[in-house]
């Protein structure tokens, strides 16, 4: 794309309408002139003229034209520039009109297209390449929802085939009590894993619409309240949970503050080992960390785990099984509320997360 720019345009028609503007006045002066001679005129109280001798009366008619100001003559004239220029503003907007068609044929099917205004640094050129960064934004949304839309269609269809499969055998067979036992078991299973990938779809949308609410809660007290709720748990697993909670105030909604600790904590907890430790912290900067002792992440992989539906099949002391949202749940409550999540892992012993929130100034809490 190699379009001329509209401010040399613009300059052009300025120096011509200043190099035109000192003679407004004079074409003013010509305009009066031209009224007083070929202007309309009335025909003013007729005279009479006193007969001489015999001769009839003589009816003798004065024409008069009127007479305008000067003020109106120089607003027509300033009025006969403007109808002029309207052509020459065209002109200068029409590197812009052109943009319009290329832009209006961009879509789904076509999200690679790119303006590709070169180097320049004119206003076209910044708007162009402007427009490219939007588009490249707006391809990896795209994408990122389409393959998110595969993802879970896929996840959704596994356990659908297998209740399907299971249901064909119960009809196709005749089983005894313990084998319709168990046939039920799996059913239940499979749906209640199915359950789990619908409330965190769920979940993941209500995050990614934003905050409805915004209140200073404190994150303290729910961590506190989570962990509570998680000791037995642990306890079974054999996992020890360490836990340092300064107060700390987050402005945001309470439930989903709620279920970002929860999905960290079971996360932290299921991706452990037998005699670990669970380290929770709350501060002001970081706001929240929690660090296990589990699995060996690569420090390459790290990154993939905050995607949706993206596991890791290490050691686990929890085989409930999960819809792979967790962390990816995660990531959008956390910028939901205009936080920073991040996670690291030194190849050994566990995976550190932690959550960053802008700080509150007031004092106020949620009592």
């Amino acid at each position: 794309m190699n379009l001329p720019s509209p401010a040399r345009r613009m300059l052009l028609v300025v120096g011509a309408l200043l190099l035109v503007a000192p003679f407004v006045t004079t074409a003013a002066d010509l305009l009066l002139a031209l009224w007083r001679e070929f202007g309309p005129s009335w025909c003013a109280t007729p005279a009479l003229q006193a007969p001489e001798g015999d001769a009839p009366f003589v009816c003798v008619q004065v024409f008069r034209r009127p007479s305008i100001p000067l003020a109106i003559a120089v607003t027509l004239v300033l009025l006969a520039l403007l109808a002029a220029a309207y052509p020459a503003v065209r002109w200068c907007l029409r590197p812009l009109r052109d943009l319009v068609p290329v832009i209006a044929d961009v879509g789904p099917q076509n999200l690679g297209h790119r303006l590709r205004p070169g180097p320049g640094r004119d206003e076209l050129a910044v708007l162009g390449r402007t427009i490219d960064e939007m588009m490249d934004r707006i391809a990896v949304g795209y994408e990122a929802q389409r393959r998110f839309a595969a993802d879970a269609s896929h996840e959704l269809r596994t356990p659908l085939a297998v209740q399907r499969t299971l249901i064909e055998v119960g009809l196709t067979r005749s089983l005894t009590d313990d084998q319709l036992a168990l046939l039920a078991a799996q059913l239940l299973e499979t749906n209640e894993r199915n359950e789990r990938l619908i409330e965190g779809l769920l979940v993941l949308s209500e995050s990614d619409r934003g905050l409805l609410t915004r209140v200073p809660l404190r994150l303290d007290r729910i961590v506190a309240t989570v962990l509570d709720a998680h000791r037995g748990r642990a306890e079974q697993a054999g996992v020890t949970i360490v836990s340092r909670l300064s107060p700390r105030l987050v402005v945001g909604e309470q439930v989903l503050l709620e279920r970002l600790v929860v999905n960290l904590v079971q996360n932290g907890l299921k991706y452990n080992r037998p005699d670990g430790t669970l380290t929770v912290l709350v501060g002001t900067d970081p706001a929240l960390v929690v660090e296990n002792t589990g699995d060996d992440v690569p420090p390459d992989e790290v990154a993939a785990l905050f995607e949706p539906f993206r596991r890791r099949f290490g050691k686990r002391i929890d085989h409930s099984g999960g819809a792979g949202l967790g962390l990816a749940i995660a990531r959008s409550i956390t910028r939901a509320h205009e936080g920073i999540i991040t996670a690291s892992s030194t190849g050994r012993d566990g995976l550190r997360v932690q959550v960053t929130f802008p700080t509150v100034d007031t004092g106020t809490d949620d009592g």
